[in-house]
């Protein structure tokens, strides 16, 4: 029994609200202090978008850094010879800055000691090993001769024990020489890996551009020590092509689908108002990150900037292009969501009125999708109805709906043309007169239905 009830209620609650919006409209007293919100029909493009924000960033930027510890003495030059700052033009292998090299510099002359230390053992382990040969020669004849003649009368057997010990000691310290001599080697060949470490490290000293380009952001001072350990510090920052420019822009998850890349882009920023610029959708990253619950995808766009008329890190307005239609019928999506009472219908249109009574007190009827990302729906195949002022009542017209932005609607139809008047609403006299006599004067409150409402708050 209880739902039986619940829709007694209701459809009691629906007949006396559309009877008593007909009742009034019906006043006499009433019918002459209301007037109709009227627009067009208009001719025009239609874009459906995706919009987000995000943040002009060049193609490729060097971070260049120092590996060595020290103050900075001072800057170089550029292009134009004047001192390396920010906006400067470089080349490759350009000075930027130099770091106090004096501790390098008595590393490197230090090192370069040890370097000929290392020649000078060398040297000395290859001599002592002639000499050590010569040696071995004298005591190799020694023991032939003493071999020939053997322990006799003629040689004593103490002698003879003396050159065949004589003769093994000089074999050892030849070999011992020889080990010296490649001691001395490995002795040098380490020292003269440290001269080119120390050389390398002064080197250092002395900051160059690795790549041509213009620095776009300068983070150091003369006078300033830096201190290289873990991670180098950075010193300056070089974009190497500002003609071919990025936008780095957070797209929601819920939109990522939609965005293919080559899709084309238009996007604005508030340094050029007015102005639109075009880019393409050149990657989309795939490392997601969230935000208060919120997942968002970084995609790259790619922009011609060879005006170089777009700086880096300017905050863009994007509109990821969906759809476009060219040269169509257009009316604000307000008309086709206001519905007339049924006092202000035409006779022959009385049903049709009092169908749309209803359906607009039972229900919200159509609404525009608003979202924050901008997205659109497409409600091709679907019909709608608009409403033509005629005289002091009105006549439905019966539309094809196409694409939508949410404030703007594709329309077609017969008896549908450009300029033909629609009606968006509706407000008192009154209100209308104020309205164009006197643009600052204060407004009256509206007085309609419900579907008036909607569309003036759309």
């Amino acid at each position: 029994m209880q739902p039986l009830i619940k829709k007694t209620v209701i459809a009691i609650i629906v007949l006396g609200t559309a009877a008593a919006a007909a009742g009034w409209y019906f006043n006499p007293r009433t019918q002459g202090t209301m007037a109709y919100r009227t627009t067009q029909v208009t001719r025009g493009n239609l874009l459906v978008a995706i919009s987000a924000t995000g943040t002009v960033e060049p193609e490729e930027v060097i971070d260049v850094g120092a590996q060595v510890a020290g103050q900075i003495l001072s800057f170089g030059r550029d292009a134009d010879g004047r001192t390396v700052d920010y906006g400067s033009k470089v080349t490759e292998g350009t000075v930027l800055a130099k770091i106090d090299e004096s501790l390098y510099a008595e590393e490197s002359a230090q090192a370069a000691a040890q370097v000929q230390g290392a020649r000078a053992n060398l040297q000395r382990a290859e001599a002592d090993l002639q000499q050590l040969n010569a040696r071995l020669h004298q005591a190799e004849r020694d023991w032939q001769r003493a071999e020939k003649l053997g322990p006799s009368e003629a040689l004593a057997e103490a002698s003879y024990d003396a050159y065949q010990a004589a003769y093994q000691t000089a074999v050892a310290n030849v070999a011992i020489g020889k080990a010296a001599i490649l001691q001395a080697r490995a002795g040098l060949t380490q020292a003269l890996a440290v001269l080119r470490r120390a050389q390398r490290n002064l080197g250092y000293c002395t900051i160059t551009s690795p790549v041509s380009g213009v620095i776009i952001d300068r983070r150091v001072n003369i006078g300033q020590t830096v201190v290289a350990s873990l991670n180098a510090p950075s010193l300056f920052l070089i974009a190497k092509d500002l003609t071919r420019m990025q936008v780095w822009v957070a797209v929601n998850e819920a939109d990522i689908g939609k965005i293919q890349q080559g899709q084309p882009v238009t996007f604005t920023v508030d340094a050029f108002p007015g102005e639109t610029f075009q880019g393409q959708v050149a990657k989309i990253r795939l490392n997601a990150s969230m935000t208060q619950n919120v997942v968002t995808y970084t995609v790259e766009i790619a922009t011609d900037n060879r005006s170089e008329r777009l700086l880096p890190y300017l905050s863009a307005n994007v509109q990821f292009e969906l759809n476009r239609r060219s040269d169509v019928l257009l009316v604000p999506t307000a008309a086709l969501r206001w519905r007339p009472s049924s006092a202000q219908g035409a006779p022959q249109f009385q049903e049709t009125v009092a169908a749309n009574v209803a359906q607009n007190v039972s229900s919200d009827g159509p609404r525009p999708n608003h979202s924050k990302t901008g997205r659109v729906r497409d409600d091709t195949a679907k019909r709608g109805v608009l409403w033509i002022q005629d005289g002091e009542q009105l006549r439905p017209l019966e539309v094809r709906l196409g694409l939508t932005d949410g404030s703007m609607t594709e329309v077609a139809g017969d008896h549908l043309a450009e300029g033909l008047k629609i009606v968006t609403g509706q407000q008192s006299r009154a209100a209308a007169s104020s309205d164009t006599t006197n643009p600052f004067a204060p407004k009256l409150p509206r007085r309609g239905s419900g579907g008036s409402k909607r569309a003036s708050g759309s």
